[in-house]
């Protein structure tokens, strides 16, 4: 079970739950492909409601790697991810939420 005041989140991938958390080292993953840009404009992108599907999957990959799964991005393309599209949109939100949030 995901433990969200440690930044945790959940995620059911063919069924199956897997923790992401984006850790530093999967942020700077997340970064580096991101090719042009920063962190600040992924999240600005999130807040304002323009990202892409590319965005999503990229930060559910690196929280996916930050939780310790192996896989990539190829991995995922013909993967079933609970609640779709608009799941995953959510869970790359959260992610980041709890990557950025100030401790309680």
């Amino acid at each position: 079970m995901a433990n969200p005041w440690t930044g945790e989140a959940e995620v059911r991938i063919d069924g199956a739950p897997h923790a992401c958390k984006l850790t530093l080292g999967a942020l700077a993953e997340l970064e580096a492909g991101l090719g042009e840009g920063s962190l600040i404009d992924l999240i600005r992108r999130f807040e304002s409601g323009a990202f892409s599907s590319r965005d999503v999957m990229a930060v559910i990959v690196a929280g996916l790697r930050g939780g310790g799964w192996r896989g990539t991005s190829a991995d995922l393309m013909s993967a079933d991810i609970a609640g779709g599209p608009v799941g995953a949109a959510q869970l790359a939100a959260t992610l980041l939420a709890r990557a950025f949030a100030p401790p309680p």
